[in-house]
């Protein structure tokens, strides 16, 4: 059958997607990122992920959710979740990961699993804010903002995805 490690690993990477995924919806996916790279870690040893590497992770985690919280407290639009745009957001992470995968390889599935969703999730926000009364709209320099932040915070979740995978792998 399966051996523990492949089943292990298998839980760690499909842990890693969601926490790309959240980070599109403002929900601590850098956090369940960085908690995924430290169970992963503490299961095999700290072996391939040193304590440094750890450490490290950590502190970009804090950087970004302190970051994204405190444009959240000053203003910034956070998208509407619901259970459509959720659905239709994870379909279009999916279809970007195969579309980006024969491009790029493995990097290629990580970066269109999160610009797949990113697009999809501000072509979905855009259409929400047409639909709004004039007087509820959000500026187009609110819309403008909410992508600048998600792909920010994305990037940084790509970067801790693609330092801990480096490290299992080399």
């Amino acid at each position: 059958m399966f051996s523990a490690g492949s089943v292990a690993l298998t839980i760690f990477l499909l842990i890693l997607f969601a926490g790309i995924y959240l980070t599109l919806f403002d929900l601590l996916g850098t956090v369940v990122i960085f908690l995924d790279v430290l169970f992963y870690s503490l299961f095999h040893g700290f072996d391939q992920i040193s304590g440094v590497i750890i450490v490290f992770l950590l502190f970009i985690t804090i950087a970004a959710e302190t970051v994204d919280f405190f444009l959240v407290e000053k203003g910034a639009l956070q998208p509407v979740i619901t259970k459509k745009k959720l659905g239709v957001t994870a379909i279009s992470a999916v279809a970007g990961a195969f579309i980006m995968a024969p491009l790029w390889g493995g990097p290629g599935i990580w970066g269109g699993f999160f610009l797949g969703g990113l697009a999809t999730l501000m072509i979905m926000e855009i259409f929400r804010k047409k639909k709004l009364k004039y007087h509820y709209h959000a500026s187009n320099r609110d819309i403008f903002t909410l992508a600048i932040r998600k792909f920010f915070k994305g990037v940084i979740a790509l970067f801790m995805v693609a330092v801990s995978l480096s490290h299992i792998y080399s």
